[in-house]
């Protein structure tokens, strides 16, 4: 996010280190973004199994692979992408084109261009929708259940799960002038059970939110049509001229890290970083539900459990963010939350009721054992008559 306030509470110092300091009762717990600090513990476990070396001379052209659709795209971490998803099993790559994006949003703003750059001297206006709630940042003209087609071109963006509320989503809209975008952001073994391996037209993933290196601005699509990869990348490379290749070589080998410890579990040092992220966001669902088990404020949403092909086992959804719904007597979640110094981000925004508020679940732990203590305080106070 643009424009960001820094996190008082951990700081970088001089040297690069993270210096933490103890949050007080008075700070402003910062929860209205998905920032993934979470996952930090994990990759401070890997020492410097993440570390690369940059020359000076390396990486110094535009140019990745001249031959390939994404000129930009480095081809270790197109391997490395084709074999993440080959070891999560939640998407296919066959047959398909990877693009590059500095983060998942530049890639979205790119499909708007690919898909509606005009082919005609007079080309028509195309609706973007998506079903409520919907992620607030993804341009929507209007709710998809109540759009009316009526032969008219359109764009529908099915986020799945979904962001604000982890529902597993598929598209309403059925009319014959009409793309769709699969935004699987949070698809992956930590959120949700990943029940079969997408096979859709245009699929987004970001890094961020997979291994919770939001830094390093990288996303990509994958893209059946080459026509609409190419214009993808025009866009792209019209905007920042590709993707800076530093990250790529970083998030290559990020990913690489991860996918060896997926499949040398039990060998040596190995650990599965699925697995840790997964039990890491278990315990937060846990103590977030202890926490509202009595609540007269809010309600939460019940996630049904499925069987998940990467685990093998039946599994929670275990959303990025806390949809929360206040129960009667609040007519505003979000400014309820306010009142508690929580940031969270309000049910208008996703278009739905303000009765709703997204909060994140992604925070480092000082800040999220702060925000459960701050509910429960609520939570007394309210059950006191206070």
């Amino acid at each position: 996010m643009v424009g960001a306030p820094l996190n008082k509470a951990s700081l970088p110092s001089a040297n690069g280190a993270r210096t933490t300091t103890t949050l007080s009762s008075d700070s402003v717990l910062a929860l209205n973004t998905g920032d993934p600090t979470v996952f930090e513990p994990f990759w401070q476990k890997m020492g410097d199994k993440c570390d690369v070396l940059i020359r000076g001379s390396d990486l110094m052209s535009y140019y990745s692979d001249k031959n390939n659709v994404c000129w930009f795209l480095e081809p270790e971490l197109g391997d490395a992408i084709k074999r993440l998803h080959g070891v999560v099993g939640n998407a296919l790559t066959d047959k398909r084109h990877i693009v590059l994006g500095t983060g998942s949003t530049q890639l979205f703003q790119a499909l708007l261009y690919a898909l509606t750059a005009p082919a005609a001297p007079e080309p028509e206006s195309v609706s973007v929708v998506s079903s409520a709630p919907y992620y607030s940042v993804s341009l929507t003209d209007c709710d998809a259940c109540t759009f009316n087609e009526d032969g008219r071109p359109y764009i529908e963006v099915v986020n799945s799960p979904n962001n604000p509320d982890g529902t597993h989503r598929g598209a309403v809209v059925n009319g014959g002038k009409g793309k769709v975008i699969y935004d699987f952001a949070y698809y992956w073994p930590q959120y949700t059970a990943i029940t079969s391996a997408a096979d859709h037209e245009i699929m987004l993933f970001t890094l961020s939110k997979c291994t919770g290196h939001a830094g390093s601005r990288i996303g990509w699509a994958l893209v059946k049509d080459k026509d609409i990869a190419e214009k993808m990348t025009d866009y792209i490379a019209i905007s920042s001229i590709g993707v800076s290749k530093e990250s790529q070589v970083r998030a290559a080998k990020v990913i690489g890290v991860l996918c060896d410890g997926c499949e040398n579990v039990g060998l040596g040092e190995s650990e599965n970083f699925f697995e840790f992220s997964r039990n890491l966001m278990a315990k937060r669902w846990q103590k977030l539900r202890e926490a509202l088990k009595h609540s007269e404020c809010f309600t939460l949403y019940k996630h049904p459990r499925e069987h998940c092909l990467f685990t093998g086992e039946f599994t929670k959804t275990l959303p990025a963010f806390a949809w929360l719904k206040c129960k009667e007597g609040i007519e505003d979640c979000n400014e309820f939350l306010r009142g508690l110094k929580i940031a969270g981000r309000g049910g208008k925004a996703f278009g739905v009721d303000p009765i709703f508020a997204r909060v994140s679940m992604l925070s480092r732990e000082d800040e999220f054992n702060q925000f459960i203590e701050r509910l429960v305080v609520a939570t007394q106070g309210i059950s006191s008559g206070h």
